[in-house]
Parts: structure tokens; C-alpha cells; sequence
């Protein structure tokens, strides 16, 4: 009867060893990638937790994905909501509404958008001093060069006959710098002694001006009795303007001889630098500071505009508010230089060879397409509008991208964002709203359109022979002056035309 009961007994230690026994084995297939055994089951709580976890992060991420587009869909909604407290959320310069615009999820730009300026210009607070300059302190300007010579003739030219060496060097920032900034003695763009003695008062100016006789001046509106006391309204223009203006409008003569059409103080300039009209235009415009060398603040509007925004409002909102020192407008249509290129080319704004050229350059220097990437929010301005504290590194600025227009083409809009590219980040500029820019002024068309044979060259070719005239005798060196390197491997990125105006 004993033996009989404990039979099962060893029988179940039996298969009790039996298990033990197979334990390191099962180990050790569970070690091999390819078991064919099967593997001991979970322990179901184990089981349960493991779907549980998996259910957990599935639920999380469709929430967080489901936040982010709440999210997009709220900043969408207050960028286009009339509510003046929704609409002051949406952050139009942010990355994200960039972003957004670039899929087409942002709502469509507006072509005019209030301005945030300050209600009364006599409560306008301004700075005292001037802003500290800490990169560069000392600015001085090469004012003469030995003579250029055509082979028939020597000459001296307004923007000197910089070296690939000098311009390269001029990128690297120091304290104390010496450039090439325009005005070689006997380069041209001469003011009148009358003139250069009233603009010595101009501390505070609004500057414009009108080549080839294409615009007549338009009068601000909305300036205040201050302003018009504590800013000089000067219009540069040429003889053949000055000419165009006397037998459109009425132009009155001061007691001493000083020109004038109603707020605007008439500028003459004498012995144009450049063939090209378009060239000569962008001295007063970039070198505002070396045309008015008294001024500490200058608005530049180009000539087809009319000012609607007292200039003392102007100064408050985009520099003094958040402490900037150069401001400047973001183009409606296009934030790389090479879209810009690619619709100057289509419009015949320059030869098409030459502005391929000049971007070929720039891009075997490094200069990439705009991307989400850069620190700025486009690479392209609308320079139809500058506002600027003459500081020195913004003369410096100013004399770097002059230095590029007179090397290369006289499209000033290729040469800004390369600048900017080449100070590494030490500039500093706040690239305001397009539809700003257009609340400022009122565009008055040409009175007649701007036209040039050099416009309409589609080969390098037409250049030789005959149409050697063609080219500019002092400016452009750099389109005709070997280039340190082989340009010919060079490809041009690919330009995707975002829009048909642009």
C-alpha cells in the first residue's frame, strides 16, 4: 500500500527533472535568432502590460500630432482674425509662419497692413547720443587710386578700381578699416557749393531721387509741423532730370539760390559717374552717408513714391521701439537671390549672360539659396525703402554692397543678401512686413519706362564687334575681369518660379 502511493509521488519528481533538465536548453535557444523551438509562454500580466504600453504611445503621438496641427490651425486663424488681440499673436516674421506660407498653408499675404506706429509724433521720445559702435569704431574711405585706363584714354573712376584681393578682405571685420566706398576725387557725382553747405544741418533726413528724368518729385502728406522742422527733404536727382522737372513742375529759388519743390530740397548732381542710369541711382540710395556725411538718421524712398507716414513715426517703429539700427523691407515675391536673378532676367532688367555671371560668382563663394536654415527671414529686401542709423557698421554695410553693385550689375536687390552672407551673422537688420512697406507710400508709376540695348543681350557674344559699345566704360569691372576661379563647371541651383508677378 506504501509503495502503491508513493509511485505518483516519484513519478511527478520524475517529470519534475525532466522539466529541469530541459531549462538550459530552452536558455539557450531563446539566445539563437533562428529557434525553432517554441519559446515558453509570457506571463499574461506581462502580456497585458506590454499591449498596454504600445496602446499608450500610440495614443500619445496622435496626441501630440493632433496638438501641433491645433496649434498651426489657431496661428492660421489669429493671422487672419480682425481682432486686434488675435492678430497681435501671430508672429508673421516667426519661422513658422514662413514655413507655413512656403506649403501654402499660410493665409494669402496682404498687399497693404496696418502699421503699428505710434499715435502722436510730438510725444515721440528721441534717443539721446548715438548707438555705441562695437565691431568697427574707426571707418576712414581710399579717396584716390591711380587712373584707369580704356587704351585710349586714362580716367578715374567714381568707385575705384578695387582688386578681387581688396574685396576679399574688406569681408574680414576689424576695428580700424580703410574701403573703397564710392567718391574718388574727379570720379563724378559732384554737389553744388550751395548745396553741400545747406546739407551740413541735415541731422534728421528724408532722401530720395530721380535719374533720367523717368519721375517728378511727389510731396509727403501727413508730416507733422515737427518734422517738417526737424528733417531736411532732399531730392537728388541729374541734369536730365533737373531739366524734366523744371518744365513739369514749378521749381522756387531760395534767396540763397537753393531749389525747391514744396517740402523737397532739390540736390543736383553733376558729372555722372556711370553710363548706366540705374547705376548712378544707387549712389544717393546706398551711400546716403557719404553723399550727407552730417546725417545720423536717413529714410531713403525711391523717387516714384510718395511718403503717407510722418518720417519721425517711421524712426520710432522700426528702430527705436526695438532698438534696431537698419531696417529695411522684405520683397513681396521672392527670398533667394537666384529667384530674383531668374525674374530680372525674364523682365530685362540687365543682360541675362551677365546676371548669370554675377550669381555664378556668388555661388562658387558660397552663397546657398534662401532656406528655412539661414538666420534671416529672406535674402532678397524690397530696396525701394532704407531706414538707417549712420552707424559705422552701417556705413561699412553700406560701402560693402555699394562695392559689389559697382563690380558686378546694377541690380542692387542680387548684392544685399551676399553682404549680409559674408558678415557672418555680425550685421544686424530687422526685415520688416511687405504689406508695411506698402502702407508707407503710395507707387506712382514712371512717367516713362527705363530702357537700355544692354537690357535686351541674351549672349556674350553681342558684346563683340560692334556691340562693344555696349558695355559700361565705369562700372561692371567685375563682369570683364578674370575671375581668381574656373567659373565654367559652375551650375546655377535650379529656380522654381513661386509666382507669376514675381
Amino acid at each position: 500500500m506504501e509503495s502503491k502511493l508513493q509511485r505518483p509521488q516519484s513519478a511527478r519528481l520524475n517529470r519534475r527533472g525532466d522539466r529541469n533538465n530541459q531549462r538550459p536548453f530552452a536558455k539557450d535557444d531563446e539566445s539563437g535568432l533562428f529557434s525553432s523551438m517554441r519559446l515558453p509562454q509570457d506571463n499574461p500580466i506581462k502580456i497585458v502590460w506590454k499591449q498596454g504600453f504600445i496602446r499608450l504611445v500610440l495614443v500619445a503621438g496622435i496626441l501630440w500630432m493632433l496638438l501641433i496641427l491645433i496649434v498651426l490651425l489657431f496661428h492660421v486663424w489669429s493671422c487672419q482674425s480682425s481682432i486686434s488681440f488675435l492678430s497681435a499673436m501671430c508672429n508673421k516674421e516667426g519661422k513658422v509662419f514662413i514655413a507655413m506660407d512656403l506649403l501654402g498653408l499660410a493665409p494669402k499675404p496682404e498687399h497693404r497692413c496696418p502699421i503699428p506706429v505710434a499715435d502722436d509724433p510730438d510725444k515721440i521720445v528721441i534717443p539721446k547720443g548715438r548707438t555705441p559702435d562695437a565691431i568697427v569704431k574707426n571707418l576712414t574711405y581710399i579717396e584716390e587710386e591711380d587712373l584707369v585706363n580704356n587704351g585710349s584714354q586714362s580716367f578715374a573712376v567714381f568707385g575705384g578700381n578695387q582688386s578681387w584681393l581688396q574685396r576679399e578682405e574688406n569681408f574680414n571685420l576689424k576695428p580700424s578699416m580703410k574701403v573703397h566706398c564710392g567718391f574718388l576725387k574727379k570720379g563724378g557725382a559732384d554737389m553744388n557749393p550751395v548745396d553741400i553747405e545747406y546739407v551740413k544741418r541735415c541731422r534728421f533726413l528724408v532722401a530720395s531721387g530721380i535719374f533720367d528724368g523717368y519721375d517728378v518729385p511727389h510731396q509727403p502728406s501727413n508730416i507733422s509741423i515737427r518734422s517738417k522742422k526737424l528733417f531736411c527733404f532732399l531730392m537728388v536727382v541729374d541734369e536730365v532730370s533737373l531739366k524734366f522737372i523744371k518744365e513739369n513742375v514749378t521749381v522756387r529759388k531760395d534767396k540763397d539760390k537753393g531749389m525747391w519743390v514744396g517740402l523737397w530740397r532739390l540736390i543736383p548732381l553733376k558729372h555722372q559717374p556711370y553710363d548706366e542710369p540705374r547705376r548712378n541711382g544707387k549712389v544717393p540710395k546706398i551711400l546716403t552717408h557719404r553723399l550727407f556725411p552730417q546725417a545720423q538718421y536717413s529714410i531713403w524712398i525711391d523717387g516714384k513714391m510718395e511718403l503717407i507716414v510722418d518720417p519721425l513715426l517711421i524712426l520710432e517703429r522700426y528702430l527705436w521701439r526695438d532698438k534696431h539700427t537698419y531696417a529695411i523691407a522684405q520683397h513681396k515675391h521672392h527670398r533667394s537671390i537666384y529667384e530674383e536673378a531668374d525674374a530680372n532676367k525674364r523682365r530685362k532688367r540687365y543682360a541675362r549672360p551677365l546676371i548669370d555671371l554675377h550669381m555664378k560668382i556668388y555661388y562658387s563663394e558660397g552663397m546657398e539659396p534662401w532656406s528655412l536654415k539661414k538666420n534671416t527671414i529672406s535674402d532678397v529686401p524690397e530696396g525701394a525703402i532704407i531706414i538707417r542709423e549712420h552707424t559705422a557698421l552701417n556705413n561699412l554695410f553700406n560701402c560693402l554692397w555699394f562695392n559689389e553693385v559697382n563690380l558686378f550689375t546694377p541690380r542692387d536687390q542680387l548684392s544685399f543678401g551676399y553682404v549680409v552672407y559674408r558678415l557672418k551673422g555680425l550685421f544686424k537688420f530687422f526685415m520688416f512686413r511687405n504689406c508695411e512697406y506698402y502702407s508707407l507710400f503710395i507707387l506712382h508709376p514712371h512717367t516713362r519706362e527705363h530702357s537700355s540695348k544692354v537690357e535686351w543681350v541674351k549672349s556674350l557674344s553681342e558684346f563683340k564687334g560692334s556691340g562693344s559699345s555696349m558695355k559700361e566704360s565705369r562700372g561692371g569691372f567685375g563682369l570683364w575681369t578674370p575671375y581668381p576661379k574656373k567659373l565654367d563647371s559652375v551650375t546655377l541651383p535650379q529656380v522654381v518660379r513661386t509666382s507669376k508677378a514675381g
